[in-house]
Formats: structure tokens, sequence, C-alpha cells
């Protein structure tokens, strides 16, 4: 299978779509749940196997309980894969995926892929539905001495708008739940 060039509209739907998976690690890592919402149509559909599966309303709740089990994560976007076809794309998403218990005493590292597909409505791409599968998981202990020796000097990240981003990074601005236009993703 080769590759074909792809025009400029393609590669404006590529990055769009790009944008779109990253903002996706952001909003979760961030517990931004006005962000993620933002990310989907009103009809997506999300799916984690036995764990969830639903309207992407009913996924913010969802993820935003699941989310509060951790006091760390990091989600990070590997490799993304797109087909572009017009107003509809589909994604192959592969991620490494950080979680920090409570406590502090564990750490969960997995390999995930989303199997994505996306659709172009009103001039914006969202997600119209979102499918995980686990390709790997490592459980190990945390070490509290790593935390406060490496990198010691830089200010540890933290889930939500206490986070260091906020207040350096102005332009990518903050979704309120009541007005979704507030710090709008361009």
């Amino acid at each position: 299978m080769g590759f074909r060039e792809a025009d400029h509209a393609e590669l404006a739907a590529r990055d769009c779509l790009w944008r779109l998976v990253n903002a996706y690690s952001r909003a979760c890592d961030r517990r931004d749940f006005a962000l993620l919402r933002s990310l989907y149509h009103d009809d997506a559909r999300e799916e984690h196997g036995d764990m969830f599966a639903g309207s992407a309303d009913d996924y913010v709740v969802w993820v935003e309980k699941a989310l509060a089990n951790w006091s760390a994560t990091a989600h990070y976007v590997a490799n993304a894969l797109f087909e572009v076809r017009g107003a509809l794309a589909e994604g192959e998403i592969y991620k490494l995926n950080y979680h920090r218990a409570l406590d502090g005493r564990e750490e969960i590292i997995t390999g995930s892929r989303s199997l994505d597909r996306y659709e172009r409505r009103d001039g914006e791409w969202r997600f119209c539905g979102r499918c995980v599968t686990l390709d790997w998981a490592q459980r190990r202990p945390a070490s509290a001495e790593a935390y406060e020796s490496f990198a010691a000097a830089s200010p540890h990240g933290v889930a939500g708008p206490s986070d260091l981003s906020y207040a350096k990074l102005a332009l990518f601005g903050r979704l309120s739940p009541r007005n979704p236009q507030d710090g709008a993703l361009s």
C-alpha cells in the first residue's frame, strides 16, 4: 500500500483531527469536562467495552467519576492514523495512558487505541463515535521519592484549573459549562 499526496483540504482536516485527539487528552488530564464535552457531536457514541457505552453526555459524567479515582493522569497520543473522505473521517489513535492512585502509592500505565469516527459539521470536526481497545497494561508501585527528587525544581502538574498551564497559556482558554464558546478552540 502506498500513499498519495494529500490536497490542502485533506491536510487541513488532518490538522484539525490531530488537534482534536490531543485536546481530548488535555481535557481529561486537566479535568476540563466542558472542553471534553465540546469535542463531541451531540449524537456521538462512546464505547469502552464493559465499562461504558453510551452518549457523549453520559460519557462525560462517567469520565468525571472515573478520573476522581486518580490523583494524576497523563494521556499521550503516540501515533495517529487518519483517513479522510470529505466531511467524514476515521482514526486509529495509539495512546499511552498513565494513572497515579489517590494515595500516591501505585501507578497504572496502559497502551490502548481509540478507534474513532469523526464528522465535519458547520465547519468543525468533532467525534461522532469512539471505541477504545486495550493492548497492554502495567501496574507498579509508585516512588514518592522520584516525584520529589526528579526535576524537583519544576512545579508539579495538577488536575483542574489550578494547573500551571491555565496561568501560562492564556490562548488555550478554559471552556465554561455555561458558555462553551469561552476559550473556543480554533
